[in-house]
């Protein structure tokens, strides 16, 4: 297998000969991980399971961490699932690789389908499947809302990642143009999934679930269709390791039997701590008033147009990859250069910010990128 270098692997390359304006404290705005503590409630009880260490987890995990899980999607989604629709993952990360393999394993000349821009894991997956790829762009004159493939295209799917909440745009999508993709899986007998890791993090209006598009047009058993989520966002635990796939049982229940080879199960005690952070709305909001915050920061200090979900600013700029090696070396801040998650067709480019620093912190780092900006144009 050939791997492209992962997307902070190109950036440190891309830097590294670049020395950065000491006079400003290091800003880094290129990863989605927040910078705050993890709730003392999550952490106590972590703490308090350090004595299952010596117990080995297994890959089913334990039934109250998968009954937290489908509470939380009873209370957000409005969607009750069986435990046997669902299974609790160490994060999302290793899905998004390993569940093309376990699909497509007898399938030759396999085509994926997904988002462009995209999480670099779904490429990864396609290497590791040998499979063709058809890149759904997202550009900015339609939203960064997906546009249906041709039904000769679909036609041709194994399967089809959307991932919204999107990240890097921020777009969204509604019920209804969730469930135009739901229908064509079910006509096309392909395999849908939607990569739901930003869900909570939104400004005004909740971002749907595939689950609830499956409710919208009768696809009451999830055929076909699967959701994923974590509280790596949510709860300001990416260390935890707490994900789940969920939906069609049919693959849900081949997959785990897969699962139980790939060793991907949960140490007991983050499962603990877990059930915690899953039942824990209280403070998932907290963190979504900070991002709702920072967003607005952006808008008076950039004038860029807030986006519908996630933490990302997806910042359109006349070279990237200049625009970063000056950041950086003038104000000490790094971005991610747009290319390099992929990029649909199109004459700009961008850059990808991620706002996950406190308000006082963003407010200082945005005042510091718009006289760069200033400056650079």
């Amino acid at each position: 297998m050939k791997f492209e270098p992962y997307p902070f692997e190109k950036l440190n390359l891309l830097l590294e000969n670049i020395k950065p304006n000491t006079k400003y404290t290091p800003s880094i705005l290129t990863i989605g991980e927040p910078q705050f503590d993890t709730p003392i409630n999550i952490v106590k009880q972590l703490q308090n399971s350090c004595h299952l260490l010596n117990k080995y987890p297994k890959s089913s995990a334990k039934i109250d961490l998968k009954i937290a899980m489908t509470n939380f999607i009873k209370r957000r989604f409005d969607i009750q699932l069986d435990l046997n629709q669902i299974i609790a993952t160490f994060g999302t990360r290793e899905v998004l690789f390993n569940l093309p393999q376990f699909l497509l394993f007898d399938i030759e000349h396999s085509v994926m389908a997904y988002t462009n821009p995209y999480y670099k894991i779904y490429e990864g997956a396609s290497v590791a499947t040998k499979s063709s790829v058809i890149h759904i762009d997202l550009k900015e004159e339609n939203n960064f809302k997906p546009q249906l493939l041709s039904d000769k295209q679909f036609q041709m799917c194994d399967i089809v990642i959307l991932n919204f909440p999107n990240n890097p745009t921020g777009a969204t999508i509604d019920e209804k143009q969730l469930s135009l993709w739901v229908q064509k899986a079910l006509e096309f007998d392909f395999v849908l999934i939607n990569d739901e890791c930003y869900s909570e993090i939104y400004n005004n209006t909740k971002p749907p679930s595939i689950l609830q598009a499956c409710k919208l047009i009768k696809n009451l058993n999830f055929k076909n269709c699967l959701a994923l989520n974590s509280i790596s966002k949510r709860n300001s635990a990416p260390g935890l390791r707490s994900g789940f796939v969920c939906g069609d049982e049919n693959i849900i229940k081949k997959y785990q039997t897969y699962r139980t080879y790939v060793g991907c199960a949960i140490p007991l005690p983050l499962q603990q701590a877990s059930i915690v952070a899953w039942n824990d709305d209280t403070n998932a909001e907290k963190f979504r008033k900070i991002y709702a915050q920072n967003m607005a920061l952006a808008h008076d200090i950039l004038g860029v147009v807030i986006p519908e979900a996630t933490f990302y600013i997806w910042l359109d700029v006349s070279d990237e990859i200049k625009f970063t090696q000056q950041l950086y070396e003038k104000k000490n801040i790094k971005v991610l250069p747009g290319s390099y998650l992929g990029q649909a067709k199109t004459k700009k480019q961008y850059v990808r910010i991620a706002l996950v620093e406190n308000n006082q912190n963003t407010k200082n780092i945005l005042t510091q990128l718009k006289m760069f900006i200033d400056e650079f144009k």
